[in-house]
């Protein structure tokens, strides 16, 4: 597939240069260097969320069984100048 992309000139030479003592084409620097990439990337360890459910039995204490979400929230920010 062809595509084309942008560089800085600085880098361009940069890597033109690079190939060039290596008798490589800049086709290849460009596929070794993402192939190389995309292999360290698959050693990075996955973000996994812990669980951070909450199991605490019997649900809301009786004072608050019949509130508001207002209420609630009004009496988590009681207090603190909310």
């Amino acid at each position: 597939m062809k595509t084309t992309i942008e560089l800085p000139d600085a880098l361009f030479a940069q890597a033109r240069r690079y190939a060039g003592a290596r008798n490589m084409t800049m086709k290849s620097l460009i596929e070794q260097g993402l192939r190389k990439i995309m292999a360290e990337k698959k050693d990075e360890p996955k973000f996994k969320l812990r669980d951070g459910s909450f199991h605490g039995g019997k649900g809301l204490t009786p004072e608050f069984q019949n509130a508001t979400w207002e209420q609630i929230r009004d009496a988590i920010y009681e207090g603190r100048g909310a």
